[in-house]
């Protein structure tokens, strides 16, 4: 399994680069970071511009494999480079990083978790009510778009606050600032309760839906039937054979479906106020920010090649013949 995690490892960090390097030089040929300049009373001179542009290595007059030389040279030495006003971006992405991955770590293990309980519990009870109604629900909540199902909820916590006459569910922002102690902490958890159930609804509709067909398919099988014929329990039989051998196409969607989750973040986030990639990467793309929107491009395919590493290691616990070689 070693050299299969290995291989798998090589072949994630080559594509990290070449993703990378394919944002930023769509990004350095496509924004206009020069307008920001244009315009304004008074005009600014063109030198003076043309050597803002070429500090913050965002100068149109440079040859852009030119541009793209200095920005690999800095991110292989840990620097991300300026943004346009002249900020770090190793400072700004800091920030932001910590706000995008709590966000995203809870609403994968959430999605994941209780998107594959729920399949399989509906694969056991095959047509009953309770299989129908997950079945229903799921499809109405995966034609529903992100952007969509985030204000749906914050609407339903602003009427449900409004009924109850105390804010019960806070959803705007990552925290009240005015708290201190341990009121700040039950309060993040209060804040991330609402953008949380926004990304984690979607993977849990995905998820059942994947997990009951593949469930169904295994509890067909001979090996689940010699195992209940041999005297194991009908729950232990599922559980341990069934389930096991059903999660490995599900372990395999795990790092397409994170992508996923990143797009409905930037959604999610700007909708109830977070301050993370996703929403910088709006606000960078809107000021021309090439540096900003190369450095949330990196951050993207990190996260999503993450989650194939991880996909690979749990499908090679889960199935001993990926091992081999």
């Amino acid at each position: 399994m070693g050299k299969f995690l290995l291989r798998r490892l090589a072949i994630n960090v080559l594509l990290v680069a070449i993703a990378a390097s394919m944002a930023y030089l769509l990004a350095a040929s496509s924004l206009n970071p020069r307008a920001k300049y244009e315009g304004k009373q008074p005009p600014i001179p063109v030198a003076t511009v043309d050597a803002t542009l070429t500090d913050l290595n965002l100068n149109d007059k440079t040859p852009l494999l030119v541009r793209y030389g200095t920005w690999v040279s800095g991110v292989v030495q840990g620097d991300f480079g300026k943004m346009w006003d002249g900020g770090s971006v190793n400072k700004q992405m800091g920030q932001r990083m910590g706000v995008s991955l709590r966000l995203l770590l809870v609403g994968t293990l959430v999605g994941c978790g209780v998107g594959v309980l729920v399949g399989a519990y509906s694969a056991v009870r095959q047509y009953s009510l309770a299989d129908r109604s997950v079945g229903v629900a799921s499809f109405i909540i995966m034609a529903v778009p992100a952007f969509v199902l985030a204000t749906v909820l914050a609407m339903a916590a602003t009427g449900i606050n409004n009924l109850v006459g105390t804010p019960l569910i806070e959803f705007t922002g990552e925290y009240n600032p005015a708290l201190t102690g341990w009121d700040v902490f039950w309060n993040r958890i209060n804040h991330l309760i609402l953008p949380t159930l926004s990304l984690s609804l979607m993977q849990i509709a995905y998820f059942s839906r994947i997990q009951r067909n593949m469930m169904l398919d295994v509890l067909g099988q001979d090996f689940v039937r010699t195992a209940m014929a041999k005297g194991l329990r009908r729950r232990t039989a599922l559980f341990k054979h069934a389930l096991r051998t059903a999660l490995i196409p599900s372990a395999t969607y795990f790092a397409f479906s994170f992508g996923t989750m990143l797009v409905g973040a930037t959604y999610t986030e700007k909708i109830f106020g977070w301050h993370g990639m996703g929403a910088w990467l709006v606000e960078s793309i809107q000021a021309n920010d090439t540096n900003s929107v190369a450095a949330v491009a990196l951050f993207s395919a990190v996260c999503i090649l993450v989650a194939g590493f991880l996909s690979d290691l749990i499908v090679a616990i889960l199935d001993p013949r990926v091992r081999v070689g």
